[in-house]
């Protein structure tokens, strides 16, 4: 299954991201299919390729939950984001004296 990713880019501390089409099992770095796009997340800057990524939705990939955030944000596709799970903070076992 093809899957719209966020593939890491950048320097240590300084995040960068690119969007792009994947396989879904693929490890993070792999060969990508297509380059759709950029994200900075410090900067908020972002590039992306609205037509290839309505073609790519089109011919059945999926986009992942916060790339799904992404493309809605900016008015790409339309309708509803999707909450994104969050681990809960461990809880914090008190010592008994």
């Amino acid at each position: 299954m093809l899957m719209l990713k966020f593939q890491r880019r950048g320097r240590t501390n300084d995040p960068a991201f690119r969007v792009v089409v994947t396989e879904k099992k693929s490890k993070p770095k792999s060969g990508e299919l297509e380059i759709l796009g950029s994200f900075h997340p410090k900067t908020k800057a972002t590039a992306l390729k609205n037509e290839r990524i309505l073609y790519w939705l089109s011919k059945g990939a999926k986009a992942t939950p916060r790339v799904h955030n992404l493309l809605i944000s900016k008015g790409v596709i339309t309708g509803k984001k999707i909450a994104l799970k969050m681990p809960k903070p461990a809880p914090k076992q008190e010592v008994a004296a």
